[in-house]
């Protein structure tokens, strides 16, 4: 983990270093890139793929590994978590209370587990139950084709 040089206390205090092994950022990069594609270039989706973005800039907030925003809105309607098998159980939480919640107009969340190359998927209403599934409907596409 990175920690800022420099003795500030509140940076270490709040635990803000950087986890980001190439495994876990090569597939952020992957997602964003073909989505990015779809977005900027070809203006198949109306949503803008944004890696590592704050959900509220007015103040501090979670921070998906890829978020998919809706800049009309300014909400953000799905939200990907990338992990290895360790991380799942807490990715899978945070995942399923940001849907919940209902803070941030999101409806749509994956978790990626790039070790065993699985997909869950958690909807709004779901009542906290995932599906095994890489198919986005709100965007009515796979998003494992871009791995």
């Amino acid at each position: 983990m990175y920690f800022p040089s420099g003795s500030d206390p509140f940076a270490v205090g709040e635990d803000l270093g950087v986890w980001a092994p190439a495994d876990h950022q090569r597939i952020i990069a992957k997602l964003t890139t073909g989505l990015g594609v779809l977005f900027y270039h070809t203006k198949a989706i109306h949503l803008e793929p944004l890696p590592e973005t704050m959900l509220d800039d007015a103040k501090a907030s979670l921070v998906p590994d890829l978020s998919l925003v809706d800049n009309e809105s300014s909400e953000t309607p799905i939200i990907i978590e990338v992990c290895k098998t360790a991380g799942l159980k807490g990715d899978l939480r945070k995942v399923i209370q940001l849907i919940d919640d209902g803070i941030y107009g999101i409806r749509e969340g994956f978790v990626y587990n790039y070790k065993t190359q699985q997909w869950l998927r958690y909807r709004f209403g779901d009542g906290g139950l995932t599906t095994e599934s890489s198919f986005s409907e709100i965007l009515n596409l796979d998003l494992n084709t871009f791995l």
